[in-house]
């Protein structure tokens, strides 16, 4: 299959970083490589690394990018690493960072990757092929009240309980092992008059593919990389999908952005915080009329931009 993926609030991305053509930025979240390509574009002696889990979407980028393959570098790890990574390539510090945390259409496409429960297949959802977690372990493995928790938590799943039940039910009598098996019971969960709703199971897959992938206990370390990475100057765009990730998000940079961050109940300052960002969104940026119409999945991004002082 065709790695296909329209890359979100691409534009306002890549004004938001303010590119130099000199700089060196990094794509945290390569993906079908849309944002990554706009990036290339504006850069001439500069230089982009191309960060991403999946060894499928790095191979397609690499056809898509290949007329600035000159410039790029392409690293398949977790963004988490950044600064691991940056310290192999003797990178100091970089101009700018963009991170997209949504899934791939590609990904969720794609019927053998396990992220959809439109297309029948094996539980799996790993955006890193090589990991041991997948779907079927949560599915299969986890404490009832594990689950419960997890739906509730990452999907805000309001029948996260009655789904967690009817899973550990269902297997005792056999694993659960496919997309249709789990949305069925997912579906079941819910009173007759709901069933037929389409987007029953967003929630629920949702929050196991973020579970699995660990999405949200790395962003928060990741972002604090990141900011530590940037230069004087420097520009950090993150898109969100999520209100969880967009809380992360805004608390980092909210705090960043901060002299004093003592209780205000102190009269003076004791803990010498000393700002060290500035938002240049202090509201974030989301799509317009005419993107939400020609791609529907972009309906919950949010962008969030900093500049490093």
């Amino acid at each position: 299959m065709e790695f296909k993926h329209i890359s979100v609030l691409k534009q306002e991305s890549i004004d938001g970083l303010n590119i130099k053509p000199d700089g060196i930025y990094i794509d945290c979240t390569t993906g079908g490589g849309g944002h990554s390509l706009e990036i290339a574009k504006s850069l001439t002696t500069g230089r982009l690394i191309c960060f991403d889990k999946d060894t499928d979407a790095l191979t397609f980028a690499k056809t898509r990018l290949k007329q600035h393959l000159d410039k790029i570098t392409f690293v398949n790890r977790n963004f988490a690493d950044i600064e691991e990574v940056l310290n192999d390539l003797e990178i100091d510090a970089v101009d700018g960072i963009l991170a997209d945390l949504g899934v791939s259409s590609y990904q969720i496409d794609t019927a053998e990757r396990g992220f959809s429960f439109m297309r029948d297949a094996r539980l799996d959802m790993r955006m890193n092929k090589q990991q041991n977690l997948d779907a079927y372990q949560v599915v299969n493995t986890y404490s009832e009240q594990d689950l419960s928790k997890i739906l509730y938590m990452y999907g805000e799943e309001k029948n996260a309980r009655q789904i967690a039940r009817k899973i550990v039910k269902q297997r005792e009598t056999k694993p659960i092992e496919t997309t249709f098996e789990l949305r069925d019971i997912v579906v079941s969960s819910y009173p007759p008059k709901f069933q037929n709703k389409p987007s029953l199971c967003n929630k629920a897959f949702q929050a196991i593919r973020i579970e699995v992938n660990n999405e949200l206990n790395d962003l928060p370390i990741a972002v604090e990389k990141m900011l530590s990475k940037l230069n004087k100057n420097g520009r950090i765009c993150i898109i969100t999908f999520h209100p969880l990730e967009d809380r992360i998000i805004k608390t980092a940079f909210k705090l960043h952005a901060t002299d004093c961050v003592c209780p205000p109940r102190i009269p003076k300052c004791v803990c010498g915080h000393k700002a060290d960002v500035k938002l240049i969104t202090k509201h974030p940026i989301v799509p317009e009329d005419n993107e939400l119409l020609s791609n529907s999945r972009s309906g919950s991004a949010k962008l969030r931009i900093a500049e490093k002082l």
